[in-house]
């Protein structure tokens, strides 16, 4: 036997060792949300580091930030990956995968999987995180209100992911994560100098749009969607009934709050670009 088949089997045996790891241990019912709330923090440490890392190589302005714009710098790289991550399996999971299709029997309200619990333990280490940085450096990284959001959405996931309920209107407000890389972006572009560029326009109408849709219209949807099985919904514990109902709609006015704020800053930047 040469050396590159040796090599090949060895690899396939040790391919065969990892994924019996992650099925009989990492991803058994019992550990599945404690494994993945583990990998949602070590994601952000991950994130958080190389952010650092290609910033400080390819950005010369990067040396010259202060500790704590580095701080946050890297911790919107951070929160850009969580935001990817969580919208990306939040659309399969609500529009595309099978597991909360009305076709299949039994309330929507009470499904989930491995995968979906496993989703959301990520998502949870990734708030725990970013919820310590911003307690850490407070008011540096965000205000009260984020958080208020923070605090809403940590209760909210860690309800859905042990109990099992409503995980389908939890995944629907998740999706609002989808803004996120842009609001991330205008502040790099703020910070870097680039605010009069045209990335920095570009970024603002495709974040309008994007707040309007994932912020605004699909918790519309949300609600209309509640309505349309609240035979469903109402046979859920009293603590996640009245969790489906308040969190969307404290989120919702937030983010009216913040989408007039976004409206107001672009229609500013279009005026001087007349």
């Amino acid at each position: 036997m040469d050396l590159s088949t040796t090599s090949v089997l060895a690899a396939k045996a040790y391919k065969y060792k990892a994924e019996s790891l992650v099925k009989e241990y990492l991803l058994v019912d019992s550990y599945v949300s404690y494994t993945a709330v583990l990998g949602g923090i070590l994601m952000c440490k991950m994130a958080y580091d190389i952010t650092s890392l290609i910033s400080s190589l390819y950005y010369k302005g990067y040396g010259s930030l202060t500790k704590i714009q580095k701080l946050e710098w890297n911790n919107r790289g951070m929160s850009t990956v969580h935001a990817v991550f969580i919208t990306v399996t939040s659309v399969y999971l609500v529009f595309f995968s099978n597991i909360f299709s009305d076709q299949l029997d039994g309330p929507v309200t009470f499904r989930s999987s491995n995968l979906s619990n496993f989703t959301l333990g990520v998502s949870v280490g990734y708030f725990i995180t970013d919820l310590a940085m911003i307690l850490w450096v407070y008011p540096s990284l965000g205000g009260m209100e984020y958080v208020l959001h923070h605090m809403l959405s940590l209760i909210s996931i860690v309800y859905a992911m042990y109990s099992g309920e409503g995980q389908l209107y939890t995944y629907m407000v998740l999706i609002s994560e989808t803004t996120t890389p842009g609001i991330n972006l205008r502040w790099f572009l703020d910070t870097a100098g680039l605010k009069k560029s045209k990335a920095y326009l570009v970024n603002g109408v495709a974040m309008f749009v994007a707040w309007l849709v994932a912020r605004i219209i699909l918790f519309v949807y949300l609600f209309y969607h509640i309505y349309f099985h609240y035979d469903q919904v109402k046979q859920m514990h009293t603590f996640s009934f009245i969790l489906i109902f308040a969190v969307p709609t404290i989120l919702l006015v937030m983010n009216t709050m913040w989408f007039a704020k976004i409206l107001r800053g672009l229609k500013k930047t279009l005026a001087k670009r007349q």
